[in-house]
């Protein structure tokens, strides 16, 4: 850790540019080059600082500068600089964007620069860097790895009789729940201090419900309706035709999603779209919900008010199966420095960097070795990722799709899952995005 306070500390005397900027150019107080870097997650942006500091103290004649956003800002002015010509020379990608640009002809091909280098790409998580590839194009180099648990409130299932290993060997099934069901049940309280179990139970007057769902997960349900898909049978195909958005796997667990509203086990999509996840659970209007490897350390941490603990997704009739995905850092077509773009794009991809990642427990960097260093990270400050080991470990996961048009697809399938939230009967609505995502296709 006095590595990664170092670097921190290096990193801090570099600025952390907030304005829009236009690709990197000449720097007059820094080196021969000023690269820009755009990423989102405000937590990651000071160790990425100490990366980009150590790679500069190492090449004198290059500044990275980091511009940091919110998640959906970042897509939004990005898009907007690409089409201006004035976007970063580098920036973090997302599988579910990842299309687009490649078709639009806005990312560099790294392939050239790959072949001369020393990379090995059997040092990574396995599937990482295949995810970036198109025909003879690599356009991306792997970043980190993900993939998500059940959150639940440890002393809300401690209560309803529920412990760590049944936790760990939950079940489900759209018909009755299963024990994740069950665990759903015994968790909601309405206001009399009845749960879920007990028929005298109000369902109109819950002052905690047992699960939290997200229902603004786009066109994949990665942390959320995907899971339960994916356990009942649904894929997304082999990425060459539009995934079946009117399987009758998906309207099975779309229509189980619903009746936890209709049951008072879940709240309304009117609350959900108000409140956002973390506030929810931490104030303990929830006991459980589905979250992201990502944000261990915001609910494990010493500062966190709840005893929170991860649990492995359920096993459903077709299996477990926990979302997985990678992010990865790509460089921009119109850069005017490809060449120190892609020596930064390389350096983020290196130990060193990944490493310096890893040390700070937030993340699992794409590198075998660094995520090694994270999970020693995350024991050492009393995290336990064995909810996420355990199914990467098994195999129990699916990739998030690369999907055609995604910025459509993801509004045609959203629109559809919350309108089944509000009430829409699921096979009405899945049919119509089903027909909405088969015409891009077309």
């Amino acid at each position: 850790m006095k590595k990664l306070a170092a670097l921190v500390a290096i990193g801090a005397a570099s600025a952390l540019t907030l304005t829009a900027c236009s690709s990197g150019d000449s720097s007059a107080d820094g080196g021969d080059v000023t690269l820009q870097y755009w990423m989102w997650d405000d937590q990651q942006a000071p160790l990425y600082q100490a990366c980009a500091a150590a790679f500069t103290e190492a090449n004198p004649e290059i500044t990275v500068e980091i511009t940091q956003t919110g998640w959906a800002q970042y897509w939004q002015n990005l898009n907007t600089q690409i089409t201006a010509g004035t976007a970063p020379d580098i920036f973090v990608n997302q599988i579910s964007y990842y299309k687009e640009f490649v078709d639009n002809q806005q990312l560099l091909d790294l392939s050239e620069y790959v072949d001369a280098s020393d990379i090995d790409f059997a040092d990574f998580t396995p599937d990482l860097a295949e995810r970036w590839v198109e025909g003879d194009a690599r356009y991306g180099l792997p970043k980190d790895w993900d993939t998500v648990g059940v959150l639940y409130n440890v002393k809300a299932a401690e209560e309803a009789g529920f412990t760590a290993e049944d936790m760990a060997s939950l079940t489900w099934n759209p018909t009755d729940g299963g024990t994740f069901g069950e665990f759903v049940r015994a968790t909601s309280i309405d206001s009399a201090g009845r749960d879920g179990r007990d028929p005298a139970f109000d369902s109109d007057d819950v002052v905690r419900y047992g699960y939290y769902p997200e229902w603004a997960d786009g066109a994949i349900g990665q942390n959320g309706w995907g899971v339960f898909a994916h356990a009942n049978g649904f894929t997304f195909g082999d990425g060459t035709s539009a995934p079946d958005y009117s399987d009758e796997s998906l309207v099975e667990t779309a229509t189980w999603l619903q009746s936890l509203i209709e049951d008072g086990y879940a709240p309304s999509f009117d609350s959900t779209s108000t409140l956002g996840t973390q506030a929810v659970m931490e104030n303990e209007n929830a006991a459980s919900t589905i979250q992201g490897s990502w944000m261990a350390s915001s609910y494990l941490g010493e500062a966190a008010p709840v005893d929170f603990a991860f649990a492995a997704v359920p096993t459903g009739p077709e299996g477990r199966f926990a979302s997985t995905n990678g992010l990865a850092d790509s460089v921009w077509a119109g850069t005017s420095h490809p060449d120190e773009a892609y020596k930064f794009v390389e350096y983020l991809a290196s130990a060193e960097c990944q490493d310096t990642v890893g040390e700070a427990g937030l993340i699992f960097p794409a590198l075998t070795s660094a995520t090694q260093v994270a999970l020693e990270a995350r024991e050492a400050m009393g995290y336990d990722s064995t909810a996420f080991v355990s199914v990467a470990d098994a195999g129990d996961t699916f990739l998030v799709p690369v999907i055609e048009r995604s910025a459509e697809v993801n509004t045609a399938v959203q629109d559809a899952m919350q309108s089944i939230a509000q009430g829409t009967d699921a096979q009405t609505a899945l049919d119509t995005a089903a027909a909405t995502v088969e015409s891009y296709y077309q």
